[in-house]
This record gives structure tokens, sequence and C-alpha cells, in this order.
């Protein structure tokens, strides 16, 4: 009789495997950027002299004084000069923003397009001053990025924050702080920082579990990085997920069976 029973139930069975094996590939499938344990990663920028570098799409707030900002004390103390000097480009009151365009330019007034990308804002800013003391006496330019911002998974699965830079030279442990911090299954040991250079995303391991790692958690994030915290997989709970419909199915199966024979005997 029990022979009999295994044989009603053996369908049963087989489909609740097959179904087992289709389900199977949902187990962790929140995680993502999968590498090799012999993945090439990149070296890690040096830290020693960390800045913010402009970037593709960055957002600029432009201005331009002369007399090395002579007008900047004026508008602050509340004076006024009736005789204005043509030279004064910008004022406090008059900001524009300029974008950074895709070929690594920015348009700006009577000077044209000049390439910022890859430049601190101290070195942009010299530059800058340069290229204008061909029009203005003794020019004082001052940038400021408005829209720089990282995209930070703190390690729980798919769950993601875009944060917003308000500091210029923010580091990659402000950044995460930003976002509140690793996930309770975020890996401390293995974070990724993806970073677009020269049109290719390069990718940076971070290991912030021992105190060594602080000097890498002082890495300046740049706009547009990806800061993926790795989770730990979660196999045991997620396949018990997986194959609770499929044992109630099976429990099921063998109630009715036991149903059945208790009335044909």
């Amino acid at each position: 009789m029990r022979l009999k029973q295994y044989r009603i139930l053996l369908p049963f069975a087989v489909a609740a495997i097959f179904a087992l094996i289709l389900n199977s590939c949902g187990i962790n499938s929140d995680l993502m950027f999968k590498t090799t344990k012999k993945y090439p990663y990149d070296t890690i920028p040096d830290v020693e002299n960390p800045e913010y570098r402009l970037s593709v799409n960055d957002e600029i707030n432009f201005r331009l004084f002369s007399n090395q900002g002579f007008k900047i004390l004026d508008i602050v103390s509340g004076e006024s000069n009736q005789n204005q000097n043509n030279n004064q480009a910008l004022n406090q009151g008059n900001v524009i923003t300029y974008k950074v365009e895709q070929d690594s330019s920015v348009k700006l007034p009577i000077i044209g397009k000049v390439k910022l990308v890859g430049l601190t804002l101290d070195s942009c800013e010299n530059y800058l001053e340069k290229v204008y003391s061909d029009y203005y006496i003794e020019p004082f330019v001052q940038i400021r990025v408005t829209n720089n911002r990282v995209v930070v998974f703190p390690g729980s699965g798919g769950d993601a924050k875009v944060v917003q830079l308000k500091n210029n030279n923010t580091t990659l442990l402000e950044a995460l702080a930003l976002a509140g911090g690793l996930a309770e299954r975020g890996k401390a040991k293995k974070i990724k920082v993806m970073r677009m250079v020269e049109g290719k995303r390069e990718v940076y391991l971070i290991d912030l579990s021992t105190i060594e790692g602080l000097a890498d958690a002082d890495m300046i994030v740049q706009a547009n990085d990806y800061i993926y915290v790795e989770p730990v997989a979660q196999i045991s709970r997620e396949l018990l997920a997986e194959i609770a419909p499929i044992l109630g199915i099976i429990t099921s199966a063998a109630a009715v069976v036991v149903i059945i024979q208790s009335f044909t005997k």
C-alpha cells in the first residue's frame, strides 16, 4: 500500500522539483554588478591630494570680476559706484549657470568654448583668470558646481539613493553617510566605486572592514560615481521562500491522496 502511495505522489514530487529548478533563478536576483574572483580592478586614484574635478554634465555657477574682485567688496559693504566699469561682467546678484558639454568644454562669454573637464576648481579658476586677462584688468573668477551627485547602493540589494553633493570635496565615507550608511546586508570589505574616466567606466574595490581602509575612505567622489556596497547573499532564506509554495503543494497533494485512500478502503 505504501508503494502505491509513493507512486501516486511521484508525479507531484517530480513537478515540485521541476518548479524548484525553474524558480531557483530568482534567488539573490537583486544582486548587481557581479565580478569574478580574478576580476582586474583598476588602481585606486591617489588620495594624498584629493580634490573634486570637473566632469561632463556638471553645471557650474560662473562669476567674473575685474580688479582682483574689488567689486565684490563694494557689494558686500553696500557701497555704490556711479562710474561702474564696463569690465564688470557679472555681479553678486546675476549668477549665470553653464553646463559642461559632452566634448568636455564649456561655452563662456567672450572667450567661447574652453575645455575644463578634469581640472580642479582652483585650477579652473586660475586658468580662466589667465584667459580673461586678455580682456579685463586683473580678472577674478569664481566657479562652483551646483548639480554634482552620486548614486549609492548601500548593500540591501537593489535599493539605491541619489545623493546630492553640497560639498564639492565630498569623501567616499561622507557619501556613504549621506546615504544612511551601510545596510544590514552590506559587505564593508567589498565596496565597488565605478567612475567614468576618459569615456571608460573604471571600477575600484574598496575595503572598509579594517582601519587600514580609512585611507581609501578619504578618496573624493566625483560626479556620477556609482558606489555599490555588495550585499551578503541570502541563499538559505531566499531558497526557503522559493520552495515554501512548492512544499505547500506537496502537502496538499499528500492530504488529497490520504483522503482518497480513506474512501476507497
